[in-house]
């Protein structure tokens, strides 16, 4: 077996243009283009960076994106709130809560309030 290297970048642009066309496709088709809600909760540069990055590449091959960026001191209700009225929004397919969270919220409470149809990042217990 030989081994064979791959060129990331190139791969990545490669799946990229493959979902544009995708997307422009079902936009084509009358559907409605697909969304992702994206939920931030206090100020981590890392986790910035992370999710503008998310949102570039959606904005690349057309899905839209909305951005719920929380101050540090949001409480659990809050955010229980938001998950729910993601969950039952038509226009959003796939829900991700940017961690690691504030110590004060518990992360594995808050995802697996995420509908297991939505959660983007597979840390429901039934995903």
């Amino acid at each position: 077996m030989n081994a064979r290297l791959l060129d990331g970048k190139a791969l990545a642009l490669q799946i990229r243009r493959h979902q544009r066309i995708e997307v422009d496709a079902l936009v084509s088709a009358g559907r409605r283009r697909p969304g992702l809600a994206v939920v931030l909760v206090g100020e981590n540069p890392a986790s910035e960076i992370y999710v503008r990055h998310k949102r570039d590449a959606c904005r690349e091959v057309g899905i839209e994106t909305t951005a719920y960026e929380l101050p540090a001191d949001t409480h659990s209700e809050e955010l229980d709130y938001l998950i729910e009225r993601l969950n039952a929004q038509d226009n959003i397919d796939g829900i991700l809560v940017q961690l690691p969270l504030p110590a004060h919220l518990n992360a594995a409470d808050l995802l697996e309030k995420i509908d297991p149809a939505k959660d983007v990042d597979g840390f429901h217990p039934y995903n």
